[in-house]
């Protein structure tokens, strides 16, 4: 299975590392943003080399040269993971300035699986609309809102319980979290 996973500037890098990290056996193609890469050192012990060896393949977000940037290059998913809000409006609005936007513009044209997962709350009426927009389209909005029901025991069995609903959704089989 391909998939494309973007890290774009929002906080929840947590998720996205857990992410890449049950995706083995997978191939990965990761774009990490500038804004990412910021955050990442803001609010992870994970540097951005430690993440970028979690992929198969990796790009930089101006590297439009990339094969995912194409829809002759065939992936299965794209995940964005977090996915900011700013990421959230540009591909709404039709924007490709970024790798990740315009691999985001591809899924959509191609009709392939696009998750997008905002971490960001509260939602002003603007973002509410620009997720409903997506989803009339065909993308996935997984807001990382873990479950509870699972009687997590921890930050990471929070972490645990997005991340096992995102490989459920790009279906990769996982454990990470006690099923019904």
């Amino acid at each position: 299975m391909r998939i494309v996973v973007g890290i774009s500037g929002a906080s929840g890098i947590p998720y996205a590392v857990k992410f890449l990290e049950n995706l083995k056996g997978q191939e990965t193609y990761l774009i990490i943003s500038d804004a990412a890469k910021k955050v990442i050192e803001y609010e992870s012990d994970v540097d951005v080399d430690r993440i970028r060896s979690l992929a198969s393949h990796n790009y930089e977000d101006d590297d439009f040269s990339a094969p995912i940037s194409s829809g002759s290059f065939l992936f299965d998913s794209m995940v964005i993971v977090p996915c900011s809000i700013t990421t959230i409006s540009k591909i709404a609005s039709g924007i490709s300035d970024t790798l990740i936007t315009r691999a985001a513009a591809v899924s959509l044209k191609e009709r392939r699986r696009l998750i997008v997962v905002p971490r960001e709350m509260p939602l002003s009426t603007i973002d509410l609309r620009n997720m409903t927009y997506l989803s009339e389209n065909g993308v996935i909005v997984a807001i990382a809102s873990p479950g509870f029901y699972t009687h997590p025991k921890s930050v990471d069995d929070m972490i645990s319980f997005v991340v096992s609903r995102l490989l459920d959704l790009v279906g990769v089989k996982n454990d990470l979290i006690e099923r019904w």
